[in-house]
């Protein structure tokens, strides 16, 4: 059978089951029903021909170059959305969808943990995988979420290769830090928004220290989305929910599982944030990620998490441990592209320093002098890029921290 006629086939068998849906049920009640009442009794042709469905969208998006896809929910409008290049469009040739087709094509791709999962918290997160045009297989990090009683849906496209290291223009003593050949600890942050690229420079990180020394790391993630093949090291994944209960969890185990380099997906919560500090002090090796656009953001982030009583205590030890800060953010390029803008902070004594005399306002100085050292600001970096020609201006304001600061660089230059 064709994809277009399997296409058809699925499409048919979707509004069939639409109509064994009562009309009575609603919200979380219909959600479950039918999970309960028609995904579970179908065949497993029939589950198939429903991710076959679901899989048209995905082989679509590979081929627009989209990042991301969203469907279902009020919001969609019952339409399939992409996000390409930085812009989030609907794809008008996928055609329009029902809200409770959405909801059942959904509930085809969860399994039957997860759908529970879904109706208990009103949100999971998982990972997807799917086969290409190919048929080599591609993964994607996915969110089902409700929205007004439907189901929404977010998957985002991961890679099948790595970004390569070198590609990111770090200075030799920024790599020194990030490879275990030369620092055996301390704590390493990747920050900046979501879809700022966090995942895909600790992807590049660890496969760094996978071809560099014979080591073992340990990757907590919710989900896992790439998975590294064991190298020079032996590289473990473990997704919070399926293999460890909490990213505090998998990281405390962690330090009973002989590793050299442990990385946290994220620091979400204060208790997952202590965990960490803790294992750094430890003396391991810790790479994790941060929802902040600066390195005195993410610093001032760490401490504010904290129990007023406990924050002079965690500074303290905050200085003491933490190593280099990357924040980054993709920026619009002239060619229609994304661009990595980053800022970059290395631990020095003058900024330990700041750090445990409360003095967090004199880092980004700090930072603007360090270029000899391999740091920068992020207007700095966004000036490199105007330069040389693959950002406007008017891009480079829009993203920067400090537009002041920006335009008095651009001017001095």
């Amino acid at each position: 059978m064709s994809n277009e006629m399997k296409l058809i086939h699925a499409r048919q068998l979707v509004r069939d089951l639409l109509k064994k849906l009562p009309s009575s049920v609603q919200d979380v009640e219909k959600q479950i029903y039918i999970g309960n009442n028609i995904i579970e009794k179908l065949s497993q042709d029939e589950k198939l021909l429903l991710k076959s469905f679901v899989n048209v969208f995905l082989l679509r998006m590979r081929k627009c170059d989209a990042s991301d896809i969203d469907f279902g929910g009020d919001g969609a409008n019952n339409r399939v959305w992409f996000r390409i290049h930085g812009r989030k469009e609907p794809v008008g040739e996928l055609g329009e969808y029902k809200s409770d087709e959405f909801n059942i094509l959904i509930q085809s791709i969860l399994n039957d943990k997860q759908r529970n999962a879904l109706y208990e918290d009103r949100s999971i997160d998982f990972s997807h995988t799917a086969k290409n045009g190919d048929g080599s297989k591609v993964r994607y990090r996915a969110t089902a979420y409700f929205e007004l009683g439907e189901l929404a849906l977010n998957m985002r496209a991961i890679g099948d290769k790595i970004r390569p290291y070198d590609g990111f223009g770090f200075h030799p003593n920024v790599t020194k830090i990030l490879s275990l050949i030369h620092t055996k600890e301390g704590l390493n942050l990747v920050t900046g928004i979501t879809g700022s690229g966090k995942s895909s420079t600790l992807d590049a990180i660890v496969d760094l220290n996978n071809r560099l020394i014979e080591a073992h790391i340990i990757v907590i993630s919710s989900p896992v989305e790439y998975v590294h093949e064991s190298n020079r090291c032996i590289i473990r994944h473990r997704e919070v929910g399926l293999d460890t209960r909490s990213f505090k969890n998998g990281t405390i185990e962690a330090l009973r599982q002989d590793p050299d380099i442990i990385v946290i997906g994220e620091m979400r919560d204060p208790a997952t944030i202590l965990a960490a500090l803790e294992v750094a002090d430890s003396g391991h090796k810790v790479f994790s990620t941060l929802h902040t656009s600066s390195a005195t953001e993410s610093i001032d982030r760490i401490i504010g998490e904290m129990p007023p009583n406990e924050q002079d205590r965690v500074r303290i030890r905050l200085a003491d441990i933490l190593r280099c800060v990357i924040s980054q953010k993709l920026v619009p390029g002239l060619d229609g592209k994304l661009l990595l803008a980053k800022e970059i902070m290395i631990m020095t004594p003058s900024i330990r320093a700041a750090i445990k005399n409360r003095n967090l306002s004199e880092i980004y100085q700090m930072i603007s002098e360090g270029e000899k050292l391999g740091m920068n600001t992020l207007e700095q970096d966004l000036r490199r890029l105007c330069q040389e020609k693959k950002i406007s201006m008017e891009a480079a304001l829009n993203y920067a921290n400090n537009k002041r600061r920006l335009q008095q660089i651009m001017n001095m230059a």
